[in-house]
């Protein structure tokens, strides 16, 4: 899931000239590298939420693991709660434009699911991490973020749902929701199925199946008289 919440501040010229872009350059960079340290304590989040469990993780480990002191963590989150909270809404935002974008892209519907498909298997495989967090320690988010995580995941379902809903007309949409859920279940359980005997399973393996496997759950044909 590239970040919805970068900042991308614009060159501007003025009619003074040089003087005009030396006064604003050390204020990008200055923005750019805070920029970077706030990604740099997200993905040290991760990491060591995924391990160790958020109760079990100081402000101090994140500051640590990201190269800053505990204290500096203030600069960019008011309190380790906030961390949490920026990880998991962030990369909600970033599935459901992702989603957006791929629906966009392809007005064909099966090569949107199949796209789809793609695009979640992508993210399940490079951000496993966060995966186990929100598995583990949404009950830790307050109610408003755990709300606005769950509106974002609800919307994206929905992004799957109205491709399904064109594959399976006349479908109710209680059961299209339902094999959109269960491709989740099934992508998203990679970070504990690509591990066999404690060993990881290459990516390239693993894609190619995930991938056949979602395709077939989304695509399969249920007999009217099916129990």
């Amino acid at each position: 899931m590239a970040s919805t919440n970068a900042t991308q501040a614009g060159e501007r010229t003025s009619s003074t000239g040089s003087g005009s872009s030396s006064q604003h350059g050390p204020s990008t960079q200055r923005g750019q590298a805070k920029e970077n340290r706030r990604q740099a304590l997200l993905s040290a989040a991760a990491s060591l939420f995924a391990v160790n469990g958020f109760n079990r993780v100081s402000l101090e480990d994140l500051g640590a693991a990201a190269g800053v002191s505990g204290p500096a963590v203030y600069r960019h989150f008011p309190g380790k709660q906030a961390v949490l909270a920026d990880l998991l809404v962030t990369v909600s935002q970033e599935l459901l434009d992702g989603g957006l974008e791929v629906v966009a892209q392809n007005p064909d519907p099966a090569s949107a699911l199949r796209c789809l498909v793609e695009f979640q298997v992508d993210f399940a495989l490079g951000k496993p991490d966060v995966i186990r967090v929100q598995d583990r320690d949404f009950s830790n988010l307050s109610e408003q973020d755990q709300s606005a995580v769950r509106t974002l995941q609800l919307s994206y379902v929905e992004v799957w749902v109205d491709v399904l809903a064109k594959l399976h007309p006349g479908t109710e949409m209680a059961e299209l929701r339902m094999r959109a859920h269960a491709t989740f279940g099934l992508i998203n359980s990679t970070p504990h199925s690509v591990r066999s005997h404690g060993r990881k399973m290459a990516a390239r393996s693993a894609r190619p199946l995930l991938e056949r496997m979602a395709l077939a759950a989304l695509l399969v044909e249920v007999p009217q008289d099916s129990p």
